[in-house]
């Protein structure tokens, strides 16, 4: 071997190298998505404090953030159709793509097909990102992938990479609305109908959903809210506000204060419900046996404190039940917090008046809100939720005085999580009967056949919430 020193590289003649310009919006983007792969985190508990330091740092303003947002939830919501769209640009399968990569060409996909943004800026900009974050050889990889996929516009790509509807319906639907082929199943199946309910029920799952404020009763007022920018009263709950611009909630000073919050929709209407339902005998001691983290619980505890009445709101969760604790803090009326399992409560049996259980299950009805979730759920997974759901509604029926009320609540319209179980626990307790929940909605159409009541997204602007009102007779 030489004891001569190696001579320097020489870089090859032409253009000097040029580093790669940083674009904070496009990084921070990146870095949400691979919070989201990485951790198992939700955009939305990731986006906001990331966004919130760029604007300390002032690397943003609200045209940046508002660019952002859309990059992740747009890439997270079409994720499957851009996957199949990449899949047929490169020469192996994606599971051997490094998942870096696919992040910063999802991000790319969606700006080229989901976005305004010109097709040679769109590139020139992933291009640059993947040289910031992923080098400039695997930038070259990004480079060619994309300009395969600017060729075609999206309908062009979906009408090439999606199965014909004839011969596989809901494989179809799965690719060209971006939703697992289980999840459009077991939609189709809660919805029923053709076609076109359920491409509506999935092209709602894609959209951005207002932002919804609620009035917590004798704290905070509607005319309040409608004061702020671009708001608008709700559809169906007298204590909505939609502020249809979106905006940031945290600006809002009863928000802040505590006095309002924010809620979808549907899950006041279920609060609503089950406070109105007719009663036979007191009204005087409430339980919302799954409360966190709060939403309606504080709505609950409000109306409560309206009649007289008294909330205790329980949370398994500590952490949750903390939540609970503070979205309560300033009611009105007496309330208690606890963190107890439902399933074995610390509570005697037959005590209270009305019960609500918004029970944990698989989300399939906030799409919308966490469109990461549809790609993280399992089949198997309404298996481990099963007997958690029938344990905290019989443990419900358990709490309710006689001729007192139950509601069973779940943001999931699965057929599983939803009618099953309450079929089941009718059969186990015939002392305990349907409630119609319908005209306990007033104004809200298309409820079905009842006594039960599904909301959805693409017909009544809410989260796809479930409620059935089961009244406790002997």
């Amino acid at each position: 071997m030489s004891d001569q020193p190696r001579r320097p590289r020489s870089r090859p003649a032409g253009k000097p190298y040029r580093r790669p310009q940083k674009d904070p919006v496009r990084i921070l983007a990146f870095e949400a998505l691979r919070a989201v792969d990485e951790r198992d985190a939700y955009a939305n508990l990731v986006l906001p404090p990331l966004l919130r330091k760029a604007r300390e740092r002032g690397d943003f303003d609200g045209r940046d953030a508002a660019l952002a947002t859309e990059l992740v939830y747009g890439t997270l919501r079409r994720q499957g159709t851009y996957d199949a769209i990449i899949a047929a640009c490169v020469d192996r399968p994606l599971r051997e793509v490094d998942p870096p990569v696919l992040d910063v060409l999802g991000l790319g996909a969606h700006q080229l097909l989901g976005t305004r943004i010109p097709s040679h800026a769109a590139v020139s900009a992933t291009v640059e990102l993947a040289r910031v974050v992923l080098g400039d050889g695997r930038a070259k990889f990004v480079n060619a992938v994309l300009r395969k996929i600017a060729q075609r516009d999206f309908d062009a790509w979906v009408e090439q990479v999606a199965p014909p509807y004839d011969d596989d319906p809901e494989d179809h639907l799965a690719v060209v609305h971006s939703h697992p082929r289980w999840v459009v199943s077991a939609l189709w199946d809660s919805l029923g109908g053709g076609r076109a309910g359920i491409e509506d029920l999935l092209e709602a799952d894609n959209e951005r959903p207002e932002v919804t404020l609620v009035a917590r009763p004798g704290r905070a007022t509607v005319d309040e809210l409608l004061r702020e920018e671009a708001a608008e009263p709700g559809r169906w709950s007298p204590y909505a506000v939609r502020l249809t611009e979106g905006g940031e909630p945290g600006a809002v000073d009863a928000v802040r204060e505590g006095r309002a919050g924010v809620q979808d929709e549907g899950s006041q209407l279920v609060a609503l419900a089950l406070a109105h339902a007719p009663l036979d005998g007191p009204d005087e001691r409430w339980l919302d046996g799954c409360a966190g983290p709060g939403g309606k619980a504080a709505l609950l505890a409000a109306l409560a404190a309206e009649r007289g009445a008294v909330l205790l709101a329980s949370e398994k969760q500590p952490h949750r039940a903390g939540l609970v604790a503070r979205a309560l803090d300033g009611n009105p009326g007496p309330y208690q917090v606890i963190a107890a399992d439902g399933t074995r409560p610390p509570w005697r049996p037959g005590v209270f008046d009305r019960v609500l259980v918004d029970v944990p299950c698989t989300g399939l009805g906030a799409l919308r809100r966490r469109p990461e979730a549809r790609w993280r759920r399992r089949p198997e997974d309404l298996d481990g939720f099963a007997p958690l759901q029938r344990g905290l509604l019989r443990t419900a029926l358990e709490s309710v005085r006689v001729g007192g009320v139950v509601g069973y609540a779940t943001c999931s319209p699965h057929l599983a999580e939803t009618r099953a179980v309450v079929s089941d626990l009718l059969k186990q307790h015939p002392e305990t009967e349907l409630i119609d929940a319908r005209p306990l909605l007033p104004g809200v159409p298309a409820l079905g056949d009842g006594p039960d009541v599904q909301l959805w997204p693409h017909l009544h602007g809410t989260d796809a919430m479930y409620l059935a009102l089961l009244r406790r007779t002997g």
